[in-house]
């Protein structure tokens, strides 16, 4: 059935293609709607979009509502992609890195160029050519990449303190912040508190390609480069995901299956995420910010990111594509760099950052977020993404068990996608 509803999403954009941009005479004739998918349902994130879209409303009269509709993040591409299948695709979508090729190559979206260059004071030139490459085909950009955002670890420094370990800030001092020292703070911690010692939010056991900013470490990869050769039966896959097994069921460094933990309710004393969820904090237990521990390959660093992208046959394509022109001109990107570190040049500096995240300093900016971005790769993505990911969890299903034959479950995953990359 998972296979099924994924091969009707890929027709569903497919299909968008055959068709030009939605009625643009109607949006001059009565009021326009806009209808924008995101994955986020932090008030903060929100308060932010409806602000800017309420400033563009108060110039565009013709545009009544701008509605940013939240779906869950663990199935977001999966929910929007069944909205398009069902003829109810939305105006605007984030797009997570994952599916870019998909998405970028299947015609369904329109291209912004155009639009973004003649939008008044817009300076497309300051957009960075890194950030845009996973969203351009021939030569167009046709998702805006309104974030790219490393990874970091935030840590409880309270509870790390409590049991009575050097923090990850006195580790780095020390030139000994690394995956074997971090993995020995996460244990030492849970058990002195029983507490939770690391969380990779939102990996929970299905999530699998979250774990890139764990296996990055060892140089590891999901698959190559061409997309065609499957990466986890590699020595270094291996090697990474043995580390992370025995962390979890021997040292129990990690919760286990079905155990959550939320760091931002000081549930546990680590966990990598990005900077767009540091609003979360409250000022319950003292806190920091800091790059991933160097692995077998050194420093390193992974970051994920979104594209904004106008649907062709959106009820409103012309207005959307000028909403999107507003939403990431110069000022409301310097406003969105709060949560979500911007693809323009002139802004990707500590100094810029640190006036819109007050609650980060200089220092935790540019080595999490501007170095990251220096230094890092992007997270997995891969044409036919949906159905390949879902073959991937169920392979690495096996391995969330205490006695798991690591090398044999990841064998197994190349086995279970080599056809599926073959097609590539």
């Amino acid at each position: 059935m998972r296979w099924k509803s994924t091969a009707i999403a890929a027709a569903a954009l497919l299909a968008l293609s055959a068709c030009g941009n939605g009625d643009d005479a109607k949006e001059a004739d009565g009021p326009v709607s806009l209808r924008m998918t995101i994955w986020t349902a932090n008030e903060a994130h929100l308060k932010l979009f409806n602000e800017i879209a309420a400033e563009y409303k108060g110039s565009h009269p013709n545009v009544t509502d701008i509605k940013f509709d939240s779906l869950p993040f663990d199935t977001y591409t999966t929910a929007l992609t069944t909205q398009i299948a069902g003829g109810n695709q939305p105006d605007l979508a984030w797009i997570l890195e994952n599916s870019a090729p998909d998405f970028v190559n299947s015609g369904a979206l329109v291209p912004l160029d155009d639009t973004l260059k003649k939008a008044d004071g817009y300076q497309f030139d300051d957009l960075a050519a890194g950030p845009r490459k996973l969203w351009e085909a021939q030569g167009k950009l046709y998702a805006y990449p309104f974030s790219t955002s490393p990874f970091g670890m935030f840590v409880n420094t309270d509870l790390v303190k409590q049991a009575g370990q050097q923090t990850p800030a006195e580790l780095i001092a020390a030139g000994q912040w690394n995956w074997d020292n971090a993995l020995k703070l996460g244990a030492a911690v849970n058990a002195k508190s029983g507490k939770a010692g690391l969380v990779v939010r939102d990996f929970d056991y299905k999530t699998w390609n979250n774990l890139a900013s764990f296996w990055g470490g060892w140089g590891a990869e999901a698959w190559s480069a061409d997309g065609k050769t499957c990466g986890f039966d590699k020595p270094e896959m291996v090697e990474a995901m043995t580390a992370l097994h025995k962390a979890v069921f021997t040292d129990k460094a990690l919760p286990g299956p079905g155990v959550s933990a939320d760091f931002f309710a000081g549930d546990a004393a680590m966990t990598i995420t990005q900077i767009s969820r540091a609003s979360l904090l409250k000022n319950t237990f003292g806190w920091d910010l800091v790059p991933l521990p160097q692995g077998k390959v050194g420093s390193y660093a992974v970051f994920g990111q979104a594209g904004i992208g106008v649907f062709k046959k959106g009820k409103h394509a012309a207005a959307a594509e000028d909403f999107l022109a507003f939403m990431t001109s110069p000022a409301n990107s310097a406003k969105l760099a709060a949560y979500f570190p911007p693809p323009r040049t002139s802004q990707l500096t500590a100094e810029t950052l640190a006036k819109t995240n007050p609650l980060l300093k200089p220092e935790q900016l540019q080595k999490v977020v501007v170095d990251g971005i220096a230094k890092g790769k992007v997270g997995p993505s891969h044409a036919g993404f949906a159905e390949l990911s879902q073959t991937v969890r169920a392979a690495l299903d096996p391995l969330w068990q205490p006695q798991a034959d690591v090398k044999a479950v990841l064998s197994g995953v190349c086995s279970k996608i080599a056809p599926q990359l073959a097609k590539s």
